[in-house]
């Protein structure tokens, strides 16, 4: 066994990294550089001993990197396992030059990344960071915004970000559905709803947090800030409306339609992975997340409400009403908000 005893016994307060490799001298030396990088490492000699390690503490390690060619299980398989351990483990092949095709075809498997020896220190430092971040964003972000933080090493750390939460939902959604089969719902909510609201998120560089049963929820200002975050939600906002009101065109002939509403809130949130080894999800928490289920809640059809917050830094850009001092259930105090008319 090659793993310090005592940090196997007790439970780890930080993620880690695992190496699996039969050649001890690949484990020192992507010790050295991980461990100068931050990274807590840990070493495995074989396949079924990384194993072992990760079934004990499944949700301590991030991070595994496994030698493709070891006596007993190989990279492929070790990984193969370990994913069925804990799926949210990135995995990631580590391989000399003479079997990189065959490690371009486990990525092609399902495998996160492979790293070829000889390795630079510098440039194996960015790979890792690099597939963490595919890894917990690709399902979330727009490939450009994936770009950019892996240009910028942005991480995903827990942390405190001021951002635009966007919260829309079909109105009426359960009695326009009463009569329909679930094949029938399923393809209006997937090719009506979902995948062009989806897509509108992505165009205005949002990040899709999730789908609440006909909710979907976005948000502007992480993983990645910029100036206008507040300006790209409501843009979005509108946008999705429009859509909407063009989808229901096509729907006419088959005798429905969709009433959207939209609700966003601006503030600071914890921003973040949160969740446990069986799920973990990139999303926010705070005040801005209920009040903008809130204001989402209380619009009426195809109504986009944002608090006050959000239009004072969007005001220029778009024309409003004010609806004054409204009572939000779980919102201390009377509220300013404003429905959103259209672009100025």
């Amino acid at each position: 066994m090659l793993h310090n005893c005592t940090a196997v016994q007790e439970v780890w307060k930080t993620l880690k990294i695992l190496i699996i490799d039969d050649e001890e001298g690949i484990r020192i030396s992507l010790r050295r550089v991980l461990e100068a990088d931050g990274y807590e490492v840990m070493l495995a000699e074989r396949g079924s001993e990384g194993i072992d390690i990760v079934r004990k503490f499944p949700e301590d390690i991030e991070t595994v990197i496994s030698d493709f060619r070891m006596p007993g299980m190989d990279g492929l398989e070790t990984l193969t396992e370990i994913g069925r351990i804990n799926r949210n483990i990135v995995r990631i092949i580590l391989t000399g030059y003479a079997t990189l095709d065959r490690a371009i075809e486990t990525v092609n498997l399902g495998i996160d990344g492979f790293l070829t020896k000889p390795f630079d220190n510098t440039e194996i430092r960015t790979k890792i960071r690099d597939f963490v971040i595919k890894k917990r964003l690709q399902q979330f972000v727009p490939e450009q915004v994936l770009q950019e933080m892996q240009r910028s090493g942005s991480m995903l750390t827990p942390r405190k970000q001021i951002v635009s939460v966007l919260f829309t939902d079909i109105r009426g959604f359960a009695e326009m559905t009463a009569k329909m089969s679930a094949q029938e719902i399923a393809d209006l909510l997937n090719k009506y709803y979902f995948l062009p609201l989806d897509r509108i998120v992505f165009d205005y560089n949002g990040t899709l947090d999730k789908h609440i049963g006909d909710s979907i929820m976005a948000i502007f200002g992480a993983p990645l800030s910029y100036e206008d975050d507040a300006v790209r939600a409501v843009s979005c906002a509108v946008k999705m409306r429009e859509m909407i009101t063009a989808i229901n065109d096509t729907l006419s002939r088959k005798k429905t339609r969709i009433a959207i509403k939209i609700g966003i809130a601006t503030g600071e949130v914890m921003v973040g992975m949160f969740g446990s080894p069986i799920k973990k999800e990139y999303t926010v928490l705070g005040t801005p997340v209920n009040l903008s289920s809130r204001l989402e809640r209380i619009a009426d059809e195809n109504q986009i409400l944002i608090c006050e917050d959000t239009f004072h830094l969007i005001r220029d850009a778009f024309n409003t009403r004010m609806i004054d001092h409204v009572n939000l259930k779980g919102i201390e105090g009377g509220k300013s908000i404003f429905d959103v008319i259209g672009k100025s």
